[in-house]
């Protein structure tokens, strides 16, 4: 890279996790299992979704765009990530740095306003039932997913133009195993208080309002099952419940850490870890967390298995007749 004020900056060199050549092995396999079971996971929810009729509901409608917004920013940073590890020099693109910027923020984004429409959606068929199939039909469900993507779409346009029109001229080196916007910051030679105040208020937007959906649709919902007189159909309900909450916990929890703790805590050393949780972790973590708690998804799971296994027995059968 050129020295001076004027330099342009075509590539980026990513640090990575380690410096230590004996670790990048072991981690190269701890993140590749990782990144197989997140694609095995997640694809086979979405297939188990759209093949079983009895998985056509609202709940698993946003349950199968979950799946596909962890897959695909997972595999925004996981196979970067896993080339970097077995060599030297981690380099990357000025124009892929921002297209791996634009995935992350756009599916995270989307992320974050799926898990609060899946506590809406918890909210109208446990509180309003009897209206449940007309206030959350086909349409809506719809209506509600667009406008998730579009926000998402619309909040990572906005950070990956506004970070990468910025002077980088006093590195090219980035103290991290992905792009991402903070420490892009860090090497800009201009005044970055508008973009980290950009990433605050517009970020902390959404987050703000997906967790507040989320608060107060599970207020409601605590209220009615409290007034539940039946303890079956309260079991049933804090059941279904618990896999969503345990996922909201997980992410929100995490993000927060990433973004919002005070400024006097920062390490780029821990955003790296607390990073790998919420890029490559959480989007494993998620459809183990629903198809293990979740009655519907593991009766669609043997069904489907047991249809192999019958499709199996029959081309076994067709071989030994021709």
């Amino acid at each position: 890279m050129d020295q001076g004020n004027n330099s342009v900056v075509t590539e980026f060199i990513l640090l990575g996790f380690t410096d230590d050549p004996e670790m990048q092995l072991p981690l190269f396999m701890l993140f590749l299992l990782i990144y197989v079971i997140t694609v095995i996971w997640n694809v086979g929810m979405i297939v188990l979704i759209c093949a079983e009729p009895q998985l056509h509901n609202p709940m698993y409608f946003f349950l199968g765009n979950l799946s596909f917004a962890d897959l695909c920013y997972s595999s925004a940073i996981a196979p970067k990530m896993l080339a970097d590890l077995l060599v030297e020099t981690k380099r990357i693109s000025f124009n892929a740095c921002a297209i791996q910027l634009y995935i992350l923020s756009f599916f995270v984004d989307v992320d974050c306003l799926l898990l609060a429409l899946m506590a809406y959606d918890r909210y109208m068929a446990i509180c309003n039932p009897l209206h449940y199939s007309v206030l959350m039909s086909k349409r809506v469900c719809g209506r509600l997913m667009a406008m998730a993507y579009f926000i998402g779409m619309a909040d990572a346009m906005i950070h990956t133009c506004c970070t990468f029109q910025l002077p980088f001229c006093k590195s090219n080196i980035i103290n991290h195993f992905f792009c991402d916007e903070p420490p892009l910051l860090l090497l800009s030679c201009s005044d970055t208080s508008k973009n980290e105040l950009m990433l605050f208020v517009l970020f902390g937007c959404i987050l703000a309002s997906s967790l507040g959906m989320v608060l107060v649709s599970y207020v409601y919902i605590l209220g009615t099952i409290v007034r539940m007189r039946s303890a079956e159909g309260r079991r049933k309900a804090f059941s279904t419940c618990a896999s969503h909450l345990t996922a909201v916990g997980i992410f929100h929890g995490t993000i927060l850490f990433m973004y919002f703790r005070p400024s006097s805590t920062l390490s780029l050393d821990q955003d790296k870890w607390a990073s790998v949780f919420y890029t490559v972790v959480i989007p494993m973590l998620n459809p183990l967390i629903y198809s293990l708690r979740n009655k519907d998804v593991k009766a669609a799971l043997t069904k489907a298995l047991a249809n192999l296994r019958l499709l199996e027995g029959s081309l076994k059968a067709c071989k030994a007749v021709f």
